[in-house]
């Protein structure tokens, strides 16, 4: 093997050791828990899916917690695997055997892409959502699960993905610019200068995660991608991408993008289909919106079409980090583009 590729395989181990060691503290399964439309939105789901869990094997790719194996097993699951790479399948463990289903539910620490189940499987969950859908890039062990584990006709819990985009106007940024023209008439001191220094340092090519509101939403939201979980390909994940059309709702100035997802849970009997949405429109979560800020606003009128394309793929210095290119079009501006990513927990330098 030549040096270059045994540096990248260090490097890719150093990437998982990392991603899992930041689910081994405390902190981010608070705020999952915590986020009510998340937690009880896969309840609801487990429960209405009653029947098609009752009797049979579960598994629940990175169980963190285990707080949904738990509710497979309340669901009537005969066993349930909780696969858990980091440490926190230690606490699993005492909570499941808190809920008296440690005759049920077998805490399995380790990857779902080495452990060994003695079965196979007839339903996969599993909470595999990042930032902007794909960041972290886990779904793709839920992929390897489903080749490996699931029985044919098996159940996946969520079983489709869409992502979404709309321009946004979002003011927060333009009111930190403004703000460097605002400290004269306080102190007597002109730092009108420090806009440009402020704007390239506030409009870069990082992935914004926070809260948008509705009012700052200026079109319907165009539906850029779709991904069926039950056919869908690791290397069909690995560059997602999509066109999109929309048109503004009034006069304001475009100064992002806003991109957010949606995950579907089956329903039995043809019923309807119970969605867990990360609009701006829809209750928050912990997953907000993933905001997109252009160099330069562009103003927009009633109608003004938006339209471009936007491709989804693995940033080349960490596979667990995503990267989002968006091509687009303002109305009769000329056709731009830029690229973003979430900045890098895995390039701190090596101990």
């Amino acid at each position: 093997m030549s040096h270059a590729g045994k540096k990248r395989k260090l490097d890719k181990t150093r990437q998982d050791r990392l991603y899992f060691d930041s689910y081994s503290d405390v902190t981010i399964h608070e705020e999952m828990i915590a986020d009510h439309v998340r937690t009880n939105t896969y309840r609801t789901a487990i429960f209405r899916n009653s029947e098609s869990i009752k009797g049979k094997v579960v598994l629940d790719v990175g169980a963190g917690t285990g707080v949904l194996s738990i509710f497979c097993a309340q669901a009537g699951a005969r066993k349930v695997y909780a696969v858990e790479a980091c440490s926190i399948a230690e606490q699993a463990a005492e909570i499941v055997k808190r809920n008296n289903v440690d005759d049920v539910v077998e805490v399995i620490r380790g990857t779902v892409e080495t452990v060994e189940l003695p079965e196979k499987v007839e339903v996969i969950v599993s909470e595999w959502m990042g930032y902007a859908l794909l960041h972290e890039s886990m779904l793709n062990s839920v992929l390897h699960a489903r080749d490996r584990w699931l029985k044919a006709g098996g159940l996946i819990l969520p079983s489709r993905a869409e992502l979404y985009i709309t321009p946004i106007s979002e003011p927060v940024a333009e009111e930190r610019l403004y703000f460097w023209y605002t400290v004269k008439d306080q102190y007597g001191v002109d730092m009108s200068c420090m806009s440009d220094f402020a704007r390239r340092c506030i409009k870069n090519s990082d992935v914004t995660v926070s809260t948008v509101a509705v009012e700052d939403v200026l079109s319907h939201p165009a539906r850029f991608a779709e991904l069926d979980l039950r056919s869908v390909t690791a290397e069909e994940v690995r560059g997602v991408k999509g066109r999109f059309r929309c048109e503004s709702f009034g006069s304001a100035a475009v100064n992002a993008f806003c991109v957010y997802f949606t995950v579907t849970f089956p329903c039995p009997d043809n019923a309807h289909s119970l969605a867990l949405c990360t609009s701006p429109f829809k209750p928050e979560t912990h997953w907000k919106q993933a905001v997109l800020y252009l160099d330069s606003p562009v103003e927009v009128v009633q109608d003004t079409e938006i339209s471009g394309e936007v491709s989804m793929f693995p940033s080349e210095d960490s596979s667990r980090h995503i990267c989002i290119h968006v091509d687009y079009t303002i109305g009769e501006q000329k056709r731009q583009s830029k690229t973003f990513s979430i900045p890098d927990w895995t390039s701190d330098p090596q101990p």
